[in-house]
């Protein structure tokens, strides 16, 4: 009887842990704690990517090191704890920081969302679409991928010029509206989904445009995220572009305004340290709020094809 009734109660447990999925092992262990036992046990290329992941992360270190210190410290080679938290406060006030995060904001913002647009519209087109010339005019896109910014910096220059936007704003939006980095990418995962998906909304009547922005679309979040991201970390550290065509420092974005605490003999150290942490904050938010879709877009490998 006392058998049976062992039994009985191993079974009942057995059920119980199926239909829960918490069977418990010895010692009180279960199988998702063994996997992620598994997962987290340390290997051999732990000790080439922990201190390599110590070089990369060292000069952030020292930047937010050296925003808290005093200027004599700064001048001084060592890493001096001071905490001097008005220097955030200084970066702030001494110039027009407000005016420069809206610049920056405001043309990042408007850069990543016609991206987003009209990259997919000429990524689905080139994936979707057969017309005469599809494959050489896709060649040509990747072809400038190869073309450095310095080549055709002096005809942007000028074509920016002949429309009268020097020191304004669009200055820096038009020439990056569309990139072709976005094309590329978009067009390839466009290439890895099924096409039956839109056979399906094209035989329920959906037209182009309706299939792409109603079906296509709402299931490329991670490529959409990873363009977005990419867009964003480039507008919002431009520095060249801007140095060329603004003028006016009420139109300076942030890379610009930087060079305001730097002066002609002197610089002040914390102050260009605090302002630099300030303006990467934001850029460090977003990519942590979005990193999941940017390791997805990676992981489902949307670049073969």
């Amino acid at each position: 009887m006392g058998d049976d009734r062992q039994t009985q109660q191993v079974s009942a447990a057995v059920s119980a842990a199926g239909s829960t999925g918490t069977l418990e092992l010895g010692g009180g262990l279960r199988p998702g704690d063994l996997a992620a036992k598994r997962r987290w046990a340390p290997s051999w290329w732990h000790l080439v990517l922990i201190p390599l992941a110590v070089v990369m992360l060292f000069p952030f270190f020292w930047l937010v090191v050296t925003s808290f210190q005093t200027l004599a410290q700064s001048r001084t080679f060592g890493l001096h704890f001071a905490f001097q938290w008005h220097n955030y406060v200084d970066a702030w006030t001494q110039a027009p920081f407000g005016r420069w995060l809206f610049n920056t904001t405001l043309v990042s913002v408007t850069v990543v969302i016609s991206n987003l647009v009209f990259c997919s519209l000429a990524g689905y087109a080139l994936a979707r679409m057969r017309f005469f010339g599809n494959g050489a005019l896709f060649l040509v896109i990747l072809a400038t991928l190869m073309v450095p910014f310095q080549v055709v910096m002096v005809p942007t220059l000028l074509i920016v010029r002949s429309l009268g936007l020097v020191d304004t704003l669009p200055a820096l939006m038009a020439p990056n509206l569309v990139t072709p980095f976005g094309v590329f990418m978009l067009r390839q995962f466009f290439r890895t989904m099924p096409v039956e998906i839109e056979e399906a909304a094209r035989i329920d009547g959906a037209g182009r445009l309706g299939t792409l922005f109603k079906v296509v679309m709402p299931s490329m979040r991670a490529p959409l995220a990873t363009v977005g991201i990419m867009t964003l970390l480039w507008t919002w550290n431009d520095f060249l572009w801007p140095l060329i065509v603004i003028q006016s420092e009420k139109n300076y974005t942030l890379q610009l305004g930087l060079m305001s605490f730097q002066g002609a003999h002197n610089i002040n150290w914390p102050l260009v340290m605090a302002a630099t942490v300030m303006t990467q904050i934001p850029m460090l938010a977003i990519f942590v709020l979005a990193q999941r879709w940017f390791v997805q877009s990676l992981a489902t490998q949307g670049l073969k094809g």
